[in-house]
């Protein structure tokens, strides 16, 4: 004896055919007993461990902008402090214009 299983559509499911009492796979969902490893960037080997506070390739303008971001506050922090503008720029490797563009971005 051979068991059928019931192949109707419900009315308001999804144009594809499923079995009645079970969910429709995610359409973004990955495969099963896939292998992923974790392989990470240039900045940082793991993504799960990563000290980034967003995935590089999920903001627009990448590493550059995130590790830019975290300059420019210490930047602004450091001319509050009164240090001098040719002093922040040699530490930080740029140039003078550098420094008074992210101080006038600032206000």
């Amino acid at each position: 004896m051979v068991a059928v299983r019931d192949f109707r559509v419900e009315q308001d499911s999804r144009p594809e055919l499923r079995l009645l009492g079970e969910r429709a796979p995610r359409r973004d969902a990955l495969p099963e007993h896939t292998s992923y490893a974790d392989t990470g960037c240039d900045i940082h080997d793991s993504c799960l461990t990563c000290p980034l506070v967003r995935c590089r390739y999920d903001e627009p303008g990448g590493a550059r902008r995130l590790l830019s971001d975290e300059r420019d506050r210490t930047i602004l922090e450091l001319r509050r402090e009164g240090r001098p503008i040719s002093a922040i720029a040699s530490r930080f490797g740029v140039s003078r214009r550098t420094v008074f563009r992210v101080l006038a971005h600032s206000r």
